[in-house]
This record gives C-alpha cells, structure tokens and sequence, in this order.
C-alpha cells in the first residue's frame, strides 16, 4: 500500500536535524556576535581615544606587516612551484615535498631561533668578534633583530608554502599544450612564465597569499618578540593594560573587517578569470633543462627556503632540546604535553562531530539557513584567534557570574568559575576556530558518496539517523580522521587564544615556549618547542602522500 511505503521527500517543516544545525551554527558564530556587540556598546569607549592614539600604530604596521610578508611570499611559493613543477634540476623529487617542511614551524618558534642565532650572544655574532678581532658592539655594524624587517622574515619563509601548495597544483593541472603553443609563438622560459603559466594560475596565488595575509593578521608570537605593534598585540595591550573589554573588542572588529576585505579581494580575483581545459588529453610536463649551471642554481633557490624556513630553525631547537635532557624528565613538560594533547584532542573530536551533524543536517534539511549558516562558520577559522578569545571570555564569564549567583540563591553554595575557569574556554575556542577545516572535509566526503545508496536505505527502512551511522559514516570515515589530524596540529600550534583563555597556572605546550622566550630562557623550551615542531610533521606527511596524484596523466611521466 501507498501509506506504508516510507517517503522520500524530505520534509518542508524544521525537523530535529535541521533545528540541531541550526543551533550548532548559531552557537560557533556566537563569538564573532559578542565581539560585534561589546564594540558597538561598550561598558567605557575608549574609541576615540584609539583612534587619535593608537590605532593609527597599529594599523600602519599591520598593513604594512601583510603587504610585504603577502608579496614575499607568493614571489617564492610561486617561483619555487614553478621550479619543481618545469625544471629538471638535481633533487627535485626531494625538493617537491621538501619545501612545505616550513609548515611545521610555528612562526613564534622561528622568530625565538632567529633571535637566538643572531643576538649579540647568538654563534653568528660571537663568531665574527673572534673571525675580526672584535670587542664589542661598538667595533661593527649589525642589523636590529627584532624589528619589523625580522618579522617580514620569518613570517615571509614559513607562510610561503600556503602559496606553493595550491600555486604548485595549478601548474602541474596546466595543459601542456598551451605551455607548447606559447614556446612556439617564441617565448623563451620567462615569456612562457609571465605570459602564460602565471596568469593560468593567479587564481591559486591569489588564494594563497589571502591565505598567508590572515596568517599574519592573526600572529601574535612572532610579532609580539620582535616588538612590533600590531592589532593583534593591540588587543592583549588593551585587555591586560586597561582591562577594557569593550577597547579590545573594537580592535577585534578591526581585524574582522581586515578578515571579511581579504575574503572579498580572493573572490573578486576570481571574478570573471574562469579557465578551462579545452581537451581531457593529458600529456606528462616536459621539464625545461636548463644547463648544467642552471640546474645548480634551481636547487639552491629551492633550498634556500627550506633552509631558512625549517632545517636551521629546527636545528637550533633541537640543539637547545639535546643540550638539556634534563628538561626532558621534567614534570612542568609532561603536564604541558598531556595538557597540549588533551585540549587538542577533545577539540579535533568535538569539531568532527559538528563537522558531521552540520553537513549531514544541512543536507537533510530543504531549508537554505541550515546550508547557509554552515558556510558562515568558516568565518570562525578566518577570524584571529585573539578575536575568538575575546568572544568566547566575555559570555563565558557572563554566563560564570549568572550561574554562580543562582545557586548561591538557591542552594547556599558557591560553584566558582565552571567555563572560565577550566578548560572549556580554550576548548570552544580551538572548535569554533578549526571546525571549518572539519567542515570543508566532511561535506566534500559527502559530496563523493553517491545519493542511492541514501534512498536505498530510506527504502529500506531505516531513519537518519541509522542513515548516516551503518551507511555514511563507513564511507566518510578516512575524511574524517584526516581532518581530526589536521585539527589536532593546528590546536597544538594556536597560541594567542590559549594564552587569554587558558585557567591559571595551565600551560600547554605553545604557552610553555612563549614563556621560556618572554623571559629570554629559550633554551629551557627545547623538548616542548621540539615536540611542536615534530607533530607539525604530521600534515606534511599527509600532504605528500598525496600530492602526486594532482595531474591526471601524470603517471606518464618517466
């Protein structure tokens, strides 16, 4: 009978999918609201004195610190993309993944080894007073360390490889016919680069760079040891200075509006720039030879970044982590390194399961809000993650003072600071930032898995939620543990939003390197630097394992 058979056409009312969605996106965006509302009505407003005083510093430095690390670095990721992917050169094979080893390494930790390489005590400075006979500072010249320049630096050779992942795929997905046809019009190599390779692939660098830019709107380490002040410091600066919630939220509006210009710039780029292959024939790359000095000097402009970027970085760490094993056995890092691994744990977990309810309720539901408030949490992972920490403190603490009232009220006792003061502050935070790294991975897995095998089961019987448990989640599973992955290495790694939302005396493993360091003690960072470092290895890895598979045809090659 037509009354037994289960229907298939999904319902126009919300059901218990849709609402779930609904709320779990309501609650990742209800950060970025409560900054937007205490910037709007602040307890004491301080914005006219920020922007006669302080914002001006703050805004020239920060505009000026994304300029130059933005141009820096889409010049190498685009130049060493098209190296690997055009030049034969010795090692290029190795060069190919060795060049995202940067992103393994912190900026806060590349900025603490330049400094501690340099400095006036550093091995480069001591040794030319011993090479030149030299006594004192006073005898030679040397750059200023920790200066705007030495950020550019750092932030410029470890965002780089943001813009060499995607510029590096666009390249090898460019049709070798148009490369051809461009040599036999009579371009030498550079012609064929600036004529012909760049502009298929200014999509990709402009994705990158947008990607590098709200990297370095969102350092704080780096920024904060080389004394340059940025919105990002700002915020810390007025919230620990002042204690002005209100002040500090009005710069984390700043930065949002610097978030959103980025988003736009990267879409409008690709505006009207739509290319094509015109021939599903796919020949491998004929790499250029470029002679024998040529070969040389490709892999040493390759190097050069891997170099400055992780080996000497890495080295100087791991020297300090070697020179004091005893720091190894210390019971501080062990509580640092389980308190890491907890909190990024709990946090990669927690942003798979949204991950999953969002996407799966978004597309069981006919509704466009659900769909449309997913994509809005990714705002969440473009957002600084002292943005996030302002949002979260404020209702959280809120939220503290009104339950604690109630059941001294009531029930005659006093429960203390339940969210603020643990670690589900830090948590949220580390959700509301990376879900959309869950979110961007799980809904492509769904998106693979073919729509019968949904209607079958429905036929069958079963519900959405036995749906998505015996027949999605098999099939999604890998995307969702590769996202766990990635969320657990970015947790690790986040610094600002753990240094103003952790419970006190808390340390993980990032506020354990930036404490040796704010008191000029980096050596005694070593082991927890080192372990930063080590699992930050672990995308790369999964990147690599990958990445040979971005061409079609390129099993061709030789």
């Amino acid at each position: 009978m037509v009354g037994d058979t289960p229907t298939l056409a999904r319902p126009l009312a919300p059901d218990g999918w849709t609402l779930g969605s609904l709320a779990l996106a309501g609650l990742l965006l209800m950060p970025l609201v409560a900054v937007a509302w205490m910037a709007l009505f602040p307890t004491e407003n301080i914005w006219p004195h920020l922007v006669e005083h302080a914002l001006p510093v703050y805004l020239s430095n920060t505009l000026i610190l994304m300029g130059l690390v933005g141009v820096g670095a889409a010049c190498v990721g685009t130049g060493a993309a098209w190296l690997v992917v055009m030049t034969e050169f010795p090692g290029r094979r190795v060069m190919e993944w060795a060049l995202l080893a940067p992103l393994a390494m912190p900026a806060y930790i590349g900025a603490y080894a330049l400094v501690d390489m340099l400095e006036y005590a550093g091995p480069v400075q001591t040794g030319l007073r011993a090479l030149f006979g030299w006594s004192s500072a006073r005898d030679y010249w040397f750059p200023e360390i920790r200066s705007l320049g030495s950020a550019v630096f750092v932030l410029t050779i470890t965002l780089y490889p943001y813009v060499y992942l995607l510029t590096r795929a666009a390249f090898r997905e460019q049709s070798v016919c148009v490369l051809e046809v461009g040599r036999s019009l009579g371009c030498g190599p550079w012609g064929v680069f600036f004529r012909v390779g760049l502009p298929l692939a200014r999509p990709a660098v402009a994705a990158g760079t947008a990607i590098v830019a709200m990297e370095t709107l969102n350092d704080f380490g780096a920024v904060d040891y080389f004394g340059v002040p940025t919105l990002t410091r700002g915020i810390f600066s007025i919230w620990l200075d002042t204690f002005n919630a209100g002040g500090a939220a009005q710069i984390a509006c700043v930065m949002l509006v610097f978030v959103l210009a980025l988003l736009a710039v990267e879409k409008i780029s690709r505006r009207g720039r739509k290319f094509f292959h015109t021939s599903r024939r796919y020949r491998p790359i004929r790499r250029a030879d470029p002679g024998p000095v040529g070969r040389w000097l490709a892999f040493g402009l390759c190097l050069l970044p891997v170099l400055m970027g992780f080996v000497a970085p890495a080295a100087i760490v791991g020297w300090h982590a070697l020179d004091h094993l005893d720091q190894w056995l210390s019971p501080a890092f062990w509580r640092a390194l389980w308190h890491t691994a907890a909190l990024a744990g709990v946090a990669a977990g927690v942003s798979c399961l949204i991950g999953v309810f969002l996407v799966y309720g978004a597309r069981a539901s006919r509704l466009s809000a659900p769909r449309w408030l997913a994509q809005a949490t990714a705002l969440g992972y473009a957002a600084p993650g002292a943005v996030l920490a302002v949002g979260v403190l404020i209702p959280f603490a809120a939220l503290d003072n009104m339950v604690a009232d109630f059941t001294a009220a009531r029930l005659g006792f006093d429960p203390g600071l339940i969210l603020t003061g643990s670690a589900a502050a830090v948590v949220f935070a580390y959700v509301v930032r990376f879900a959309a790294i869950a979110h961007g991975a799980i809904d492509s897995a769904f998106g693979r898995v073919t729509p019968s095998m949904e209607l079958a089961a429905r036929t069958l019987g079963e519900t959405r939620g036995g749906t998505l448990h015996r027949v999605h989640l098999p099939l999604i599973r890998g995307s969702v543990l590769t996202a766990a992955l990635l969320i657990f290495v970015d947790a690790v790694k986040e610094l600002p939003a753990t240094l103003i939302l952790r419970p006190f005396n808390f340390e993980t493993l990032a506020t354990t390197v930036y404490g040796a360091a704010s008191l000029e003690q980096l050596d005694q960072a070593g082991p927890a630097a080192l372990a930063i470092v080590v699992v930050g290895l672990l995308p790369v890895v999964l990147i690599v394992r990958t990445m040979d598979r971005s061409r079609p045809g390129e099993a061709l090659a030789p």
